[in-house]
């Protein structure tokens, strides 16, 4: 069964302007992975967004997220909070 996550505020214009960038963005959104698959210039990304605009604390992985965090054994998941972050990961990771 799917549980859906909710979707933080700044999300779409991440997925904007990194489609904007020449990315493939497939909105993943199930509690306790990741928000965004990202596909550009051949690299896979996987980003956690996070509203940039509240406070540290409201900013916190989930406990599931986490969990998914610190298992991961790839080096290609992030946590982005701003079109910025976003575009950078996927200009400077390859």
């Amino acid at each position: 069964m799917r549980i859906a996550a909710r979707k933080d505020r700044n999300q779409d214009e991440i997925v904007k302007a990194l489609r904007g960038a020449g990315a493939y963005v497939k909105p993943i959104n199930h509690e306790g992975l990741f928000d965004l698959l990202v596909w550009h210039r051949g690299e896979t990304f996987f980003l956690e967004v996070k509203d940039g605009d509240k406070p540290p604390s409201a900013r916190k992985l989930t406990e599931a997220e986490q969990k998914f965090h610190e298992e991961w054994p790839g080096d290609n998941l992030f946590v982005v909070c701003s079109i910025d972050e976003a575009l950078y990961v996927v200009a400077n990771q390859q």
